[in-house]
This record gives C-alpha cells, structure tokens and sequence, in this order.
C-alpha cells in the first residue's frame, strides 16, 4: 500500500509469449519445462522498467498447470522465477498450478483480484497484457484495460481486447504514450 493508502495502477503481464520465449507447436503455445529452455524475450527488461519508471506495479500473473499435472517440479518453476527476477524487476509473481476449475486459473480473474487486495490496486486504472484469450478474458473480468500481444496462434479470441500489439515493448511504448496524452 502506498503511504497515503491510495490504490496503485498495476500492469499485470501474462509469462509465457509476454516475458519468456513459449515453445509453439502445432500453433500452440507451451510453456518452457527444464530451465534452459527458459528465454527473456529482447526488449521485456526494459519494457518492465519503463512501467516501474512510469509509477506502475509490475505483476506477473501465470498459468502453470503443466506443475499440477507432474509434468514438472516445483522446483525448476522456482528456479525459472528466480531467473526471471535477476532479469527482470517485477514486483510479484502470482502462480496458478491448478487447472480450469480454480478461481485463479486464466481465464478466471483470481490471480488479478487476489493481487488487487494484496498490492492495493485500482483494477479500473489498471492494465492485462497477455498473448492468449485467457489473458484477455481474465482482464475484462477483473475490469481491467487489455492488450493482446498477438503471435499469431491457431486459436480465437472470445472478447475483443481493448488493444492489440506485437510484442510488450510495443504494449508499453503504447501505454506509455497514452499516459502522456
């Protein structure tokens, strides 16, 4: 919470296609299993450290059923996040492990409303950037402005994000001049 208790804006960042390289199939994404398959995509720092510039939390909310589902450990989903962080300065990671039954597993909007009442956040004022429709759905369902990063993946969108782009640096250069409107 900030110090005069007023909620915060929030850029909540989809992992897998967003931040780190997904491994597509089939025109499917799948995220990365063994740690050294775990790519920072070109520009994600820097992007992330534009929004922190700019007053915004950066939060990464993710999906990883692949765990729930013993296709990999706990362990190396750490050592991934432990990577992303010496990468790249988010403030929070929210995980799901679950699968489509749980409130926070995407397209549900848990993860957001759960780091809405920890971080204080103004969903209204606050962004969804992801690169599948889960990303999108669980954006509109917490009320929250969306961006779709589009890579092209044989699969449709259910809503109409509020924006579409390339890639997050794309996302946050159009965040960010908007603000300067």
């Amino acid at each position: 919470m900030t110090e005069s208790g007023a909620k915060r804006r929030a850029v909540f960042l989809d992992r897998d296609g967003v931040i780190n390289r997904s491994d597509v199939r089939e025109g499917k994404p799948f995220a990365p299993l063994r740690v050294e398959e775990f790519d920072i995509l070109p520009g994600v720092p820097e992007a992330v450290a534009a929004l922190k510039a700019a007053g915004f939390l950066v939060i990464v909310t993710t999906n990883q059923k692949d765990i729930g589902e013993g296709l990999a450990s706990m362990d190396v989903l750490e050592a991934m996040h432990d990577k992303l962080r010496a990468a790249v300065a988010v403030d929070d990671i929210c995980v799901c492990t679950c699968g489509d039954h749980c409130r926070r597993y995407k397209p549900n909007p848990g993860m957001l409303l759960d780091a809405a009442r920890q971080w204080n956040i103004d969903l209204a004022a606050s962004i969804m950037v992801g690169d599948r429709w889960r990303d999108v759905d669980a954006g509109k369902a917490a009320n929250c402005l969306t961006y779709f990063i589009d890579c092209g993946y044989a699969e449709s969108l259910n809503h109409a994000p509020d924006h579409t782009v390339s890639d997050l640096p794309g996302a946050v250069h159009h965040i960010l001049k908007a603000l300067s409107v």
